[in-house]
């Protein structure tokens, strides 16, 4: 077990300060976390018994880096260059969170979006070394004493998907677990939390993808996907089995499908601390853009309306937060409720039609609203024109959603227009991007969702912004931590669009950008970090941070240096040979 081959030691802010190493010669090269290549001094490689086993030349981190960029930009194209940093990853993570440091905003397209989803899709043929933990009706009843095998590793964040909802491709099964290896990547470059801190995990209950299940060479548990009882007593016992072990540690969902997403979240909260961060840290962001638009406009978050065309987990979640925060605002949630629209596949949202429980808040009354007794549930822009929408939100549509004639309605109702087109762009149409960037040179406000080459070109040429959940979901879970925060509620995602809003230079502002740049977001998360654990104290839900001897006692001062001093960098420990 690799509890036989080290150990950690940490300081008095729970940061590791070096490896207590027992293993020696192939098995201390083997480990990820002790592994340091050629960068092993010649102390290092005749106590660890390596003399010989290596080139005598000494090359550092610094060079370690460049060469491994070298090595990146030879690849021929972005899955081929992710399979490199996985591979680089699983061999030494020190080196491989140095080299996804060192250009972060070039990075971050390979190990999560949008190159994660071919390497969803390509998972099984693609496999090469497991990572993290992959639970099936098989062995769900031996997970308590299965998670129990990473305590030492002291976990602190998991990130735990069912593989059902994935980045808009849906279903995708056992290959899941590779956006919850990329989103663990970034929560260490964002929080600085330790990759040995975190632990990606897969609650296969099987797929519904047929062409997966005739696959021979699929990995996943190869049944249909549990559902009803026997699905939510899955979830039950690996909640409890994790509660269990980790007691303190934050389990973030992922991915799960909008039918059990909301679910999920809403019968365990109580019972971990969790998240969803596609409700959630989605509707954060969004709330982020719109924050930094208001400042821009000189206008009145109250004052707005809004319309989301998206009613899963990423629409409704944006739903909900725009709700509370007009409620903070001194709206009651009827009020709010009559500035939020929501778009759904077969139209506006009304009482109407029967929805799901999530939608209802969201849905229209005709007696409320009687312009939606004449109209074409699914005409945009004449929507736009009767509810006076002032901001437009798209989680999906593309140019159903995001046409011509939809702006020139919201023009109408506003100087200057925020339009969020949040969905993936993995395949963005040119038409859509020229829109864009006409409509920014008309002096729209745009924020787009996560990045693709046309996008990212427009971005650097224009003044528009990238609306991404790695500004808000790495603050989360640090403010958390650190805080000893004993539930998460939806004041902390408030407080953290306000913080990543507050990132922003006036001088940004004024050339319409709405998010901070990419590269600053190991410091917004700092920000959001701060936020979060005093939004903790000030609610009562601040408890002794179990990580850290030293404690903060609510203080903000205290818990800003703790913040500091708690975050891991990529750099090397040292190793202690026994």
């Amino acid at each position: 077990m690799s509890s036989d081959l080290y150990r950690f030691k940490y300081d008095e802010y729970g940061n590791t300060k070096e490896i207590i190493v027992y293993a020696s010669g192939d098995s201390a090269r083997s480990c990820r976390y002790i592994n340091k290549g050629t960068a092993f001094s010649e102390d290092e490689r005749k106590k660890l018994a390596l003399d010989a086993t290596l080139p005598p030349g000494v090359r550092g981190l610094f060079d370690q880096i460049q060469s491994s960029q070298k090595k990146v930009n030879g690849k021929a194209d972005d899955i081929e260059k992710y399979i490199f940093i996985r591979a680089l990853f699983n061999r030494n993570a020190t080196l491989a969170h140095a080299l996804i440091n060192s250009d972060i905003e070039s990075y971050i397209k390979l190990i999560y979006t949008p190159t994660i989803g071919l390497a969803v899709q390509q998972y099984s043929s693609m496999f090469r070394q497991a990572n993290g933990l992959h639970f099936y009706p098989g062995n769900i009843d031996s997970a308590e004493d299965i998670l129990r095998r990473f305590s030492h590793r002291d976990i602190r964040v998991a990130v735990v998907t069912d593989n059902h909802g994935i980045l808009g491709l849906g279903d995708q099964g056992a290959g899941g677990i590779a956006v919850c290896l990329g989103k663990l990547m970034i929560y260490t470059q964002g929080a600085g939390i330790a990759p040995w801190h975190c632990l990606p995990i897969s609650l296969d209950v099987g797929t519904n993808n047929e062409e997966l299940l005739a696959d021979k060479h699929y990995l996943g548990w190869r049944q249909h996907r549990l559902k009803g009882e026997q699905y939510l007593s899955f979830i039950g016992r690996f909640v409890r089995a994790f509660r269990n072990v980790f007691p303190n540690a934050l389990c973030q969902w992922e991915d799960f499908s909008p039918a059990t997403a909301f679910s999920v979240h809403d019968a365990f909260r109580d019972e971990i601390i969790s998240f969803n961060d596609d409700i959630q840290g989605m509707g954060a962001v969004a709330a982020a853009a719109i924050f930094s638009a208001m400042k821009v406009k000189k206008e009145k978050f109250t004052d707005q309306y809004f319309l989301i065309h998206g009613s899963g987990t990423g629409g409704i979640g944006i739903a909900r937060t725009l709700m509370s925060i007009l409620v903070d605002l001194g709206m009651s949630e009827k009020q709010a409720a009559k500035h939020i629209f929501v778009v759904a596949r077969d139209g506006l949202v009304s009482t109407e039609r029967e929805c799901q429980f999530y939608k209802k808040p969201f849905a229209k009354d005709p007696k409320v609203f009687p312009w939606l007794k004449e109209l074409d549930p699914t005409n945009i822009p004449a929507i736009i024109r009767e509810a006076g929408i002032t901001v437009l939100i798209g989680t999906t549509g593309h140019e159903f959603f995001f046409n011509e004639e939809a702006i020139n309605e919201i023009k109408k109702n506003t100087k200057r227009p925020l339009i969020l087109p949040l969905f993936q762009h993995v395949s963005t149409s040119a038409k859509l991007c020229q829109n864009i960037a006409k409509w920014s040179d008309e002096g729209i406000l745009i924020g787009t969702g996560n990045p693709c080459a046309t996008m990212d070109a427009l971005e650097r040429s224009t003044g528009i912004s990238q609306c991404n959940n790695a500004f808000i979901f790495p603050g989360i879970a640090l403010g958390v931590l650190v805080s000893g925060a004993s539930e998460i509620t939806q004041d902390f995602f408030i407080v953290a669009a306000k913080a990543v809003s507050d990132m922003i230079t006036d001088e940004q502002l004024q050339d319409g950008r709405i998010m901070p740049p990419l590269d600053s977001m190991r410091a917004v998360a700092k920000s959001v970090a701060l936020a979060v654990a005093m939004c903790a104290v000030e609610k009562g839900l601040s408890r002794p941070c179990i990580y850290s001897d030293f404690q903060p006692n609510g203080d903000e001062t205290r818990m800003a240096k703790l913040i500091d001093r708690m975050r891991w960098k990529p750099e090397y420990l040292p190793l202690t040979p026994m």
